[in-house]
């Protein structure tokens, strides 16, 4: 005979799990998709493939080129020779939902 806390703890332990998976499945698509991102050199050729893409949007894109410090680039203190840079503009898109309960956005 199984006791009520036994179910309510097998429901939940099932919920749990579920919910778990559902999480990594939807980062490991996440992960798969920057992985297969395709790689863009930065040259001239880059603002017209930019413009011609639809909504003037590369999404996962990754670029290689050389990067040139705005004021002066950064030395490591731990490996003679290395240097890099700060990105100094991050652009992070929200997307705006109405709260009906705090009846805000």
């Amino acid at each position: 005979p199984i006791t009520p806390g036994e179910l309510l703890c097998i429901g939940s332990s099932l919920a749990f799990s579920g919910l778990f998976y559902y999480l990594y499945r939807k980062k490991a698509r996440a992960v798969a998709r920057i992985q297969g991102a395709p790689k863009l050199q930065v040259d001239e050729d880059l603002p017209a493939l930019v413009s011609a893409a639809d909504g003037r949007c590369l999404p996962y894109v990754a670029l290689e080129g050389i990067v040139l410090p705005a004021k002066a680039a950064l030395t490591s203190h731990y490996h003679d020779g290395l240097q890099g840079v700060i990105q100094k503009l991050l652009l992070k898109e929200h997307r705006l939902i109405w709260n009906s309960l705090a009846r805000s956005w």
